[in-house]
């Protein structure tokens, strides 16, 4: 019990200093607000893959995708650098839904339920941590979805897509959602 709180702790001090950063950084003149943005996102989107658990076997390599958001790109690209608890960690950028194959989380950039529904439909069952940068994705079964608010950056969670996909996402990570469905 201790230990959960401590991790929670240290999960809600990490989302919280991730929002300082981006609200400090937002002063500063270099990078621009939109690389800013995106590497607010990025964090989120790499913590959000640390409280996620796979279903077995273990994974040995780790690949974050990308989809529908080039400025992503480039801050995703730096995860790769991080250490993850696997041998190695790459990022894909994908253009056809058919690219899926591999990818352990994927980031979808699109706003229209058209694009979201025909990349939900590629991604079948497949254990796949699926993040959406819209309330839209949200709707159309991404698990997590990252959400601008007046006040700062939220994520809502599907917890009963998380289940059918097979993944496990920690119960801190449920506390800190705006929304969990």
């Amino acid at each position: 019990m201790r230990a959960a709180l401590a991790r929670l702790l240290a999960l809600a001090a990490w989302m919280g200093q991730a929002m300082l950063n981006h609200a400090a950084a937002a002063n500063s003149p270099a990078p621009g607000p939109a690389q800013e943005d995106a590497q607010l996102r990025a964090a989120f989107v790499y913590r959000f893959a640390q409280f996620t658990q796979w279903p077995p076997p273990p994974l040995r390599e780790f690949t974050y995708c990308v989809a529908g958001n080039l400025a992503m790109q480039e801050a995703m690209q730096a995860l790769t650098l991080k250490a993850h608890g696997v041998a190695s960690v790459r990022m894909r950028y994908l253009t056809e839904p058919q690219q899926l194959a591999g990818c352990q989380l994927v980031l979808l950039g699109f706003g229209e339920r058209a694009d979201l529904q025909r990349w939900q439909a590629a991604l079948a069952n497949e254990p796949v941590l699926v993040v959406g940068e819209s309330a839209e994705a949200f709707r159309n079964g991404a698990v997590i979805a990252l959400v601008a608010e007046p006040n700062g950056l939220a994520f809502r969670i599907n917890h009963t897509e998380a289940k059918r996909r097979g993944l496990v996402l920690s119960s801190q990570m449920l506390k800190l959602a705006r929304e969990v469905k």
